[in-house]
């Protein structure tokens, strides 16, 4: 096991100490300090999803409007008349 050490306000103390009264501090701790890392992979997985999705927007064909929703009548069409 490793010590860590933390300067924290004393409200920070107060508040902990009454919230967590009972308890194992540095399980708590421990626990605190794992959910804040795995929350910081998911921003950032979150960050990296977002950039590979704009990059393939900006590689992909640009298509006008009326081109996309012409498709779009035709796909709706398509799938009319397969019913």
């Amino acid at each position: 096991m490793s010590t860590v050490n933390f300067s924290v306000p004393e409200e920070v103390k107060v508040a902990f100490n009454e919230t967590f009264e009972g308890q194992n501090k540095s399980a708590v701790i421990a626990a605190l300090m794992m959910e804040a890392v795995e929350r910081q992979k998911r921003k950032q997985r979150s960050r990296d999803a977002f950039e590979r999705i704009l990059e393939r927007r900006n590689a992909s064909p640009k298509v006008s409007a009326r081109r996309l929703n012409a498709a779009r009548r035709a796909g709706r069409e398509l799938t009319s008349s397969s019913i």
